[in-house]
């Protein structure tokens, strides 16, 4: 995969300002994280444990909105 990312200098522009534009287009274009993140290898998760999570989270959104229609929490109350 080839991400091209071209900087031109302007007029009355030194070093240093095209140098930081130039790296916030790197940023932007996504190419280093992505490169960072395939540094280590991270093994797939099993469907087993996905469906496990998954079925962890919505119990805890369902306790949430009783707990919620009961009045035994406010709105906006942090999660703990």
């Amino acid at each position: 995969m080839a991400i091209n990312v071209a900087v031109t200098k302007n007029n009355n522009e030194n070093s240093a300002s095209v140098l930081r534009r130039f790296t916030k287009k790197v940023r932007g274009a996504g190419f280093l994280q992505e490169v960072r993140d395939k540094r280590y290898y991270a093994r797939a998760s099993s469907k087993l444990r996905t469906k496990n999570s998954k079925m962890v989270g919505l119990t805890r959104s369902a306790k949430r909105k009783v707990d919620l229609k009961l009045g035994l929490i406010q709105e906006n109350e942090k999660r703990s």
